[in-house]
């Protein structure tokens, strides 16, 4: 055991008698209180080994007491635990006044202070609190000892807590690896092949490792088989490490998804050239701030719900501002691009510098509720977000309702006839003035709901929008113009394979592999992934 790792572990056990909450006698046998007190070396660790056999707790205050060198002896046999001027007898947990005179300090060495930090490790792991247990647990993960193998098999058949359960088994492992019998060894390497845990790497790497001329594992069979388990691991792992990567990059072409989706819908299918698309999910990111410390400040009751609450003002913000914007600016500038490319990125400008004076150029903190917090553990090394996991629902939802709103409602069959004929629309009554203002704000309002998503996974800021336009300009150019489901493939797409090529390159080269690949792609395939309709076709 190394220094750092032994003074981790007397840190774990002050924690761990503390939890404990064990008064300073102790009901262990007297005989093995005189053993350890008064023995040498291998009488104490056989008396250790029988307390551990015996799985007999009320030992733990003398053995913290012999760890912390508090234990003397008086009279060459009587045992006392002494704490400044005063004295327990560790027998009978009588208080002993005054002190006698002829104290004598019971001399531990380091080999018997590692047992017995071991050994109190091991013997919290029966107790009855959970938290003791864990925080047991943890710190026996890399110092149990062969000793402790029948009290951790016995905390193992007991154990009901997953967490704590497969710690145990590593743990059991571990104290296998350390004993002097080859075939316990082997059963332990053998044992591990089926593990699941990402330590169980640095456990048969221990026993593959090279010191100096001599091998950590002397016997070349036990080797030979801790090769195969170590790949046997590697590939469980690696597997589980690609399903973290899929489900990353889902949750990252979902964000994509939620901040695309209003841009398809007024760069898509209105052929507007945006540029304040990103202050839209700005403006949704601050009307959820602006909720959360109403709901803090006047129901803290209801806090863990303001989310909620959030959604629809996150939309009706943003959307509102988009048709006013519409009303005011865009409406003038159909059918000249570079103008409304000029004119939004003003206004985008604007958006940005009235947030900045609204509520200050640093970040603002968005707290997740409750129910967001935490996560789902699918294998030892693969944590599903539960912020995540809901952000990957919530864009399923956002993407149902839109389908509906532009396939199942009269505003929706209008923006499709507008989109694709708007003379023969006006001739039918069509108010396609009205339609495009409409179509602007839903456009604009999704945007708000991306803005309140992304407000439970990062910061908020005045520079959100900025950094996931590009992005989303991606996306739709990508999925096909005007295209709905073009666009939800996109971004998943970009999502997934931006995440593993972040594995394999680095983030900054896996956007520029990105932004090459969609260079390329457009150049053979202008229409995106799906064929070019709409008002920008018809042109």
């Amino acid at each position: 055991m190394t220094v750092r790792s032994h003074w981790l572990l007397v840190l774990h056990l002050a924690l761990l008698a503390l939890a404990f909450q064990a008064g300073p006698a102790s009901s262990a046998s007297p005989d093995a209180i005189r053993t350890l007190a008064l023995k040498d070396s291998e009488d104490r660790i056989a008396a250790l080994g029988k307390l551990l056999a015996e799985a007999d707790g009320s030992a733990i205050p003398f053995l913290q007491a012999l760890h912390d060198g508090e234990v003397q002896i008086a009279g060459g046999r009587q045992v006392l635990i002494v704490r400044g001027d005063t004295g327990i007898d560790a027998v009978t947990g009588a208080a002993v006044a005054p002190l006698p005179p002829d104290l004598e300090a019971v001399v531990v060495n380091n080999r018997i202070r590692r047992e017995i930090a071991s050994a109190i490790a091991a013997l919290m792991l029966v107790s009855p609190d959970l938290a003791t247990r864990r925080m047991a647990a943890k710190a026996l993960e890399t110092s149990a000892e062969e000793s402790a193998l029948p009290l951790i098999g016995k905390a193992l058949d007991k154990e009901t807590d997953p967490e704590i359960k497969a710690m145990l088994v590593l743990i059991w492992a571990s104290a296998q690896l350390r004993s002097q019998d080859a075939a316990m060894r082997l059963a332990a390497v053998k044992e591990l092949a089926l593990s699941n845990n990402a330590n169980t790497k640095t456990l048969l790497l221990g026993v593959l490792e090279k010191k100096g001329q001599d091998w950590a594992e002397p016997d070349a069979g036990i080797r030979s088989a801790a090769e195969l388990s170590l790949r046997e691991v590697e590939s469980r792992l690696s597997t589980g490490e690609r399903i973290g990567q899929i489900f990353t990059g889902v949750s990252l072409g979902s964000i994509l998804l939620l901040a695309a989706l209003g841009l398809a819908i007024t760069y898509g299918l209105m052929g507007v050239i945006n540029m304040a698309h990103g202050e839209f999910i700005m403006i949704g990111a601050y009307a959820t701030y602006v909720i959360q410390n109403l709901v803090r400040s006047h129901a803290p009751e209801w806090f863990n719900w303001y989310l909620p609450a959030a959604v629809p003002v996150a939309f009706a913000s943003a959307a509102l501002v988009g048709m006013l914007l519409e009303r005011t600016v865009i409406r003038f500038l159909y059918g000249r691009p570079l103008e409304t490319l000029l004119a939004t990125w003003g206004i985008s400008l604007f958006l940005i510098q009235t947030v900045r004076t609204i509520f200050g150029a640093q970040n603002v903190q968005v707290e997740n509720p409750v129910w967001m917090s935490g996560g789902v553990q699918i294998l030892s090394n693969v944590v599903l977000p539960h912020s995540r996991i809901v952000i990957i629902g919530f864009a399923l939802v956002v993407v149902l309702l839109v389908w509906v709103a532009l396939m199942r409602t009269r505003l929706g069959l209008f923006v499709r006839g507008v989109t694709q004929n708007r003379e023969i629309a006006a001739c039918m009554g069509v108010n396609t003035a009205r339609i495009d203002t409409w179509a602007f704000g839903l456009g604009s309002g999704i945007a708000g709901l991306a803005g309140c998503a992304l407000s439970q996974i990062g910061n908020v800021g005045p520079d959100l929008g900025q950094s996931v336009i590009v992005d989303s300009f991606m996306v739709v150019v990508l999925g096909g113009v005007g295209q709905l489901a073009g666009t939800i493939y996109a971004a998943l797409g970009l999502g997934v394979v931006n995440k593993f090529l972040e594995a394999w390159s680095g983030a900054v080269l896996a956007k520029i592999a990105v932004l090459v690949f969609i260079i390329i792609f457009i150049q053979k395939r202008p229409q995106g992934l799906f064929a070019l309709k709409g008002r920008a076709a018809d042109a």
